[in-house]
């Protein structure tokens, strides 16, 4: 069955609205535990998008640790978004059953994965060059979805201008937002964004665009912002893992006396949850140094701090280092 859409043109957002802010999910790192404590911390955020779900087996019930990690449909009042990564249809679709049935409302798809492991497989960003088969995909998962279906991609995976190619695919079917990270898979995370091709790409679409990349500060959201006036949809990922109090100060929401306090306590639930989460197994620590590889930028001398973190090869060396951290370092991140 083929969708068509007819007479839509591209939303422009009435001025003055407030932006919605999506967080954006990390392997290993945005667990249901991070989810459940930065909802209970911090403001400012309008969707929570999970790790993304990989090998699906399809029309089985999803095992007790997917189960688990699908727990809570939402956090504190904010939505919670399953991500699946896939190349198959009927995996799609078995999965948003699942999801379905769990009580979610939306699931997205993961176009957008850049690792070399994932792409050359033809999964997340690596399915980008081919837009027939992405068309061939959302042509069999569509007509059956049982929830509002979004998708995340990169701008292409070689090359910025296969996003072009994709526009009539993505126009044709009613995908619910499409958010789009303004780089290539093969760039990663290095190099820089893409304004140029994100504009010439938003003229043509006829789908909501959520904007991805690079927003760090609320400098660089009101850049984005006035480069792009029409769009009021702008999903964050390592700035808000930088600095947890962004989306708030974004949305000039009020910000807390002490930071510095509201932080720590933060890191602490999220701490002893990860622990809970893990069983105090070794990965407890590691997950929670891996976090620390981007809090660190929250501190006026981000290597100093990790340096301290690092070195903690147990639960007690990394409490004595936290508290370290805490009692000589300077936060840079409230401004």
């Amino acid at each position: 069955m083929r969708f068509c859409r007819v007479n839509l043109t591209y939303f422009c957002a009435p001025m003055n609205l407030q932006p919605a802010i999506y967080f954006a999910p990390f392997q290993g790192i945005t667990t249901k535990a991070f989810r459940a404590v930065y909802a209970r911390y911090f403001a400012g955020v309008d969707k929570l998008f999970t790790p993304y779900f990989a090998n699906i087996a399809v029309d089985y019930p999803l095992p007790a640790l997917k189960m688990k990690a699908l727990q809570h449909q939402s956090e504190n009042g904010i939505p919670v978004i399953p991500q699946i990564l896939s190349k198959s249809a009927p995996e799609i679709l078995s999965f948003a059953r699942s999801c379905a049935a769990l009580g979610f409302g939306e699931l997205n798809w993961n176009l957008g994965c850049p690792y070399p492991q994932v792409a050359r497989k033809k999964r997340g960003s690596g399915m980008l060059p081919f837009p027939e088969m992405v068309d061939e995909i959302l042509d069999q998962v569509m007509p059956h979805m049982p929830l509002s279906f979004s998708v995340k991609c990169r701008l292409g995976y070689t090359k910025a201008s296969e996003i072009m190619d994709l526009l009539p695919v993505f126009n044709r079917y009613p995908v619910s937002e499409l958010t789009i990270h303004a780089r290539t898979g093969k760039q990663l995370y290095s190099g820089k964004t893409d304004p140029d091709a994100f504009g010439a790409a938003l003229e043509g679409f006829q789908v909501p665009v959520v904007y991805n990349g690079d927003i760090f500060t609320t400098e660089d959201f009101r850049n984005i912002s006035g480069l792009f006036p029409g769009i009021s949809r702008f999903m964050i990922g390592r700035g808000i893992l930088q600095d947890p109090f962004l989306p708030a100060r974004i949305k000039g929401l009020p910000q807390p006396g002490d930071g510095r306090a509201v932080l720590r306590g933060f890191l602490d639930d999220l701490y002893f949850e990860t622990r809970r989460e893990k069983k105090d197994s070794p990965s407890a620590l590691n997950a929670m140094k891996e976090y620390w590889t981007y809090l660190m930028f929250a501190f006026e001398e981000p290597v100093v701090v990790f340096r301290r973190l690092k070195k903690a090869g147990s639960f007690d060396d990394y409490e004595d280092a936290t508290n370290e951290v805490f009692a000589h370092d300077s936060l840079k991140i409230q401004d």
